[in-house]
């Protein structure tokens, strides 16, 4: 997200207007419902966490504990058995 400047693109009334409810205040302008994008959809991150977890429950199934694991890739036990859970899920259809 970028900001932008008001006085570029808003007409000085409206700016005016906005100044009555938050003078010199930052202020989030939403995106309207149908510009609206899934979270990472502008980034390979769900990428990326797809293969961190692809990985970790590998290693999972390889013999590692949950307590290396979470060692490993900086994450509390409680996190790595969410994904080991999660992974077996997708692998076994449930």
């Amino acid at each position: 997200m970028s900001y932008k400047k008001a006085n570029n693109v808003l007409p000085a009334e409206l700016i005016e207007l906005i100044q009555k409810y938050v003078d010199g205040e930052y202020i989030y302008i939403p995106r309207r419902e149908d510009n609206k994008q899934s979270w990472g959809s502008n980034t390979a991150t769900i990428r990326e966490l797809n293969i961190r977890n692809t990985t970790i429950y590998n290693d999972y199934l390889s013999g590692i504990d949950v307590a290396e694991l979470g060692r490993k890739y900086y994450l509390s036990a409680k996190s790595i058995q969410r994904i080991v859970l999660k992974e077996k899920r997708i692998r076994t259809n449930i």
